[in-house]
């Protein structure tokens, strides 16, 4: 799988309800596909990983294609910096074309380096939950295979406690006709992704815009929570886009 693929878009899927927008749509992927360089060998340098100072915490979570988590949590107040990676595998130094094969136990993942002043870790869960799909296993929207499962990395007693609390209000709620399937793990070695894959929906804004419409992203988040939002404002609906999905 080459460069700016990245996560497979599957035209078989329905894509948006207006024939124009999946006409756009598909314009949008096709052009998206077929972009200068894709050929190309990637260049498999991470991407440089911050450090959080003693006051700052850190939270992991893999929900899908980790362009749109890394959107989803840009920019929130309180959040230092988002970085795109794999978490949940054993293998040293995976790439990006490794962990794209499903063999490894790697999932796309973003880790966030936030302030506890200014955003609690359960409003960071409130963010995940309203941007993921989390009655699917192995699959986020269109992309399909382990690697994109979703999962709730704790680094200790209390993001435990917080996750499975979430995890247990939202299955208690009613919300949803199946179970979550969501899994809630002990936080592994996390691994910067490539620099080409970080803040991707800024560098590659038409691309990642064909992605995230083929994808029947917003449709799924529109079925899955209609017009509510998360507590936390995050990016994507202060922008505008995936406004009644948020």
């Amino acid at each position: 799988m080459y460069l700016l693929w990245k996560c497979p878009i599957m035209l078989s899927r329905k894509i948006v309800p207006l024939a124009g927008l999946a006409l756009a749509a598909v314009l949008g992927v096709l052009s998206f596909r077929s972009a200068p360089g894709k050929a190309s060998s990637p260049d498999r340098t991470p991407a440089v990983w911050p450090v959080p100072t003693a006051a700052q915490r850190v939270a992991t979570f893999a929900g899908g294609c980790f362009w749109s988590m890394q959107k989803a949590f840009d920019g929130l107040t309180g959040v230092v910096s988002v970085t795109a990676g794999y978490a949940g595998g054993t293998e040293p130094s995976p790439n990006y074309e490794e962990v794209e094969t499903g063999k490894t136990r790697y999932a796309e993942s973003v880790q966030i380096i936030y302030d506890p002043a200014k955003v609690s870790y359960d409003g960071l869960l409130d963010v995940y939950w309203h941007h993921i799909d989390p009655l699917t296993p192995n699959r986020a929207f269109c992309d399909g295979g382990p690697q994109y499962r979703s999962i709730i990395f704790y680094g200790d007693a209390n993001q435990k406690q917080l996750a499975d609390s979430s995890k247990q209000a939202l299955d208690r709620s009613h919300r949803f006709a199946t179970p979550i399937v969501t899994e809630i793990q002990p936080v592994t070695k996390f691994y910067p992704a490539e620099e080409y894959h970080q803040q991707f929906y800024k560098k590659n804004p038409e691309r990642y815009e064909a992605y995230r419409i083929g994808c029947g992203r917003d449709e799924r988040i529109k079925e899955l929570w209609g017009n509510e939002q998360s507590r936390v404002s995050s990016r994507e609906s202060r922008d505008g886009s995936d406004s009644g999905a948020r």
